[in-house]
């Protein structure tokens, strides 16, 4: 097959340089995918990614679109283990109080993220035309547009069209300024969020009645969270969260905040079942957004997608399904605007799709007064009438249902100002 573009570099095999690499494929004669680490050959943890042994979950809307982009790829994790469940009728969840449990269309898969990056890794190695590699980026090649990448060695690759998908400690500001243009400004929401995770052995009998539970604390006076998930090998991951610094740090307090929780699932499991792995931690400081948006002129040739673009707190599980509609967005603008207009369409465009993530996480978080970060016009508003929802939908099926939808991105924001759903939200016996 023919391609009209010759070569694309994709920096980091994150979920988000994965699904990219497969988008670009289909358009570019070569694709380049680096990452500095040695990445496995099973589903394991490394180095790279230090959040992996922590519980990942992708939102319906995630799910869809990683499928259209690897046929079969659901199916094939549950072959490996992965456990399908409806968030509405299979999982017990507590915000404002124990939610009634409702049969919803959302389904979910519970796995673990080295399991959901080595399948996605070998689809991908498997594309033609795309070879994956070991190698740092030290910066961009270039003037007016991203002509390349110059690797820590010093090599220079040259390409079409980069994309960065570093992570969230990606360099693109310092890359760009160092090439002459204007670093995106970026907006944050300090929310100093931590979590404490250990893996468990699942019985047989242990998904009787759930198959997973949530605890979210509910602002301002509540701090901590935690959950259990079942994943992959007949292990339970059982994760103990907490915000603006209340997780905890060592084994004893692991218990004592998962028997301090609402709900008591999370606590038996610790308490009782056999530990199949040490206690990991991982911290996340602040919501970040890069806003390459609100560049006048982006540089022709360059896109950044995933945690490298905007990262959101990690608790409310949307980092994946942003990362994987980025890419199936980027593959809709290769085809359909020309290449100069390219980053311009993209970030506005990405900025779309992250608009609903961000008010339901990092504008949710400033609801806490310990928050640091600017507080937008009419966010106290907008946060009122997002927690009055919430505590209607603890109650109302119809309401749960709505905000499931606008919560998997299957739905617009504004379903939940349809006369109909006020209506049952202000009559709602919270």
């Amino acid at each position: 097959m023919s391609y009209s573009r010759p070569e694309a570099v994709v920096i980091g095999a994150s979920i988000a340089g994965l699904a990219c690499a497969r988008v670009l494929a289909e358009r570019f004669t070569r694709v380049t995918l680096l990452d500095r680490d040695v990445l496995p050959d099973a589903p394991v943890s490394r180095r790279g990614v230090p959040q992996d042994a922590h519980g990942h979950l992708m939102l319906t809307s995630g799910q869809e679109a990683l499928e259209l982009l690897f046929p079969g790829l659901l199916d094939e994790l549950v072959v490996y283990g992965a456990v399908p469940f409806d968030p509405g009728a299979d999982r017990v969840f507590w915000r404002w109080g124990e939610w009634a449990r409702v049969a919803t269309p959302l389904r979910m898969l519970a796995f673990s993220r080295p399991l959901l990056e080595w399948a996605l890794r070998q689809r991908v190695r498997a594309l033609p035309g795309v070879r994956v590699r070991r190698a740092a980026v030290a910066g961009l090649m270039g003037g007016p547009a991203v002509t390349g990448v110059v690797l820590a060695d010093g090599e220079e690759l040259g390409a079409d069209l980069v994309v960065d998908a570093s992570g969230r400690g990606g360099r693109s500001g310092r890359w760009l300024a160092a090439l002459g243009h204007q670093p995106p400004p970026v907006t944050e929401v300090g929310v100093g969020v931590g979590y404490a995770t250990r893996l468990y052995r699942r019985e047989r009998h242990d998904m009787d009645g759930a198959k997973a539970w949530l605890a979210l604390p509910a602002p301002p006076d509540e701090l901590r969270g935690g959950m259990a998930l079942p994943i992959e090998g007949d292990r339970w991951l059982v994760s103990m969260s907490g915000w603006h610094g209340d997780y905890p740090g060592d084994d004893g307090e692991f218990l004592a905040h998962a028997k301090g929780l609402p709900l008591s699932r999370p606590a038996e499991i610790a308490g009782t079942r056999e530990a199949l792995t040490s206690f990991a931690t991982c911290g996340f400081a602040s919501n970040r957004w890069r806003r390459f948006e609100t560049l006048k002129t982006p540089p022709a040739g360059f896109v950044v997608v995933g945690d490298a673009l905007c990262s959101v707190n990690p608790v409310y599980g949307q980092g994946m399904t942003c990362a994987v509609l980025q890419a199936s967005a980027l593959g809709g603008l290769l085809d359909a605007v020309p290449d100069a207009e390219l980053p311009r369409a993209y970030f506005a465009e990405a900025a779309r799709i992250l608009d609903v993530p961000w008010r339901l996480s990092a504008e949710a978080d400033l609801a806490w007064p310990q928050a640091r970060g600017e507080r937008p016009r009419g966010v106290a508003r907008r946060n009122w009438w997002a927690q009055k929802v919430q505590r209607a939908a603890r109650v109302d099926p119809e309401v749960r249902r709505a905000f499931g939808a606008v919560q998997h991105l299957m739905a617009p924001l504004s379903t939940l100002r349809r006369p109909g759903t006020v209506l049952r939200v202000l009559r709602a016996r919270t």
